[in-house]
């Protein structure tokens, strides 16, 4: 079982075989020791969903084009933005989880919304700024909840649905639209 489908492929430590679609296209993420034949063969068996990513990227792409494509003055002042207003949602959140976190950083990140170190150190991405205020809430509360618990377990679930029970809702607007959002800044 072969596929036409052209790939890169970046060998590390890990563990698995992982597929990622972006605009520069297909990465395969493989362990050092991992054979040619064994990521041809992931790569075969995952054909269906890397068709159906890269038809899914081609519509985020189009849609971001219509939108505006963000220049970098315009990632300036989303930045500046985020700055003065993502710490005042963390100070408004932190309490009602009962943690303290450490420095907030705020930058433009290629694939992530927002991540907690295991300092207690969080950083958002300036994007965020292009959503909804309750996209953001719900993005500040899941990485407050990891100072607690740094997985994605049900309890993890369960304190994010406690403060924010809306959640579900609002990660579910950034999935389907997230994509069109980081394509504008040319992701």
């Amino acid at each position: 079982m072969r596929s036409d489908i052209p790939y890169t492929i970046k060998r590390s430590r890990r563990r698995t075989i992982g597929i990622e679609v972006t605009a520069d296209g297909v990465l395969v993420r493989a362990p050092q020791r991992a054979s040619t034949g064994e990521i041809q063969r992931a790569v075969a068996s995952a054909e269906g969903w890397i068709e159906e990513r890269m038809k899914r990227l081609e519509g985020e792409q189009q849609r971001a084009v219509r939108a505006g494509l963000l220049s970098e003055e315009d990632i300036a002042r989303l930045t500046a933005r985020a700055k003065e207003y993502i710490p005042g949602r963390v100070a408004h959140y932190a309490p009602l989880i009962g943690v303290e976190p450490g420095r907030i950083t705020i930058r433009k990140q290629k694939t992530k919304w927002g991540s907690c170190s295991s300092k207690g150190n969080l950083n958002f991405n300036c994007l965020l700024m292009l959503a909804p205020s309750e996209v953001i809430d719900a993005i500040v509360v899941h990485e407050l909840c990891h100072l607690k618990q740094m997985n994605h377990s049900k309890k993890f679930y369960d304190e994010v649905l406690r403060v924010f029970p809306e959640y579900r809702k609002w990660n579910k607007w950034l999935r389907d639209n997230g994509g069109v959002l980081m394509q504008r800044a040319g992701h």
